[in-house]
């Protein structure tokens, strides 16, 4: 399996922000109902790390309204080893 963040936006007023979290609460997916989210600080923007398959399946875990405007990455981590040969791990 991989990890990925995906990160979703949503409005920057009230209702849309209490929408958001609504929907995510109510979905039933444990990976939701855990999000991390920026709205008290200004950023209206959820964020979930969660280990899948692939991309797709990052983006099934999400609200049907939500998945065109996801923004999913794929994370990785380097070891020391690694270091000297990074050009191999990134997509150009």
């Amino acid at each position: 399996m991989s990890k990925f963040l995906i990160e979703v936006p949503h409005g920057e007023d009230k209702l849309s922000c209490m929408r958001a979290i609504q929907i995510f609460m109510t979905s039933g997916s444990h990976f939701l109902t855990h999000a991390d989210w920026g709205c008290a600080d200004g950023e209206h923007k959820a964020w979930l790390i969660v280990e899948v398959d692939n991309k797709e399946s990052a983006r099934q875990i999400l609200p049907t309204s939500y998945r065109s405007i996801a923004k999913i990455v794929a994370l990785s981590r380097f070891t020391n080893d690694e270091k000297d040969d990074l050009s191999s791990k990134f997509h150009q």
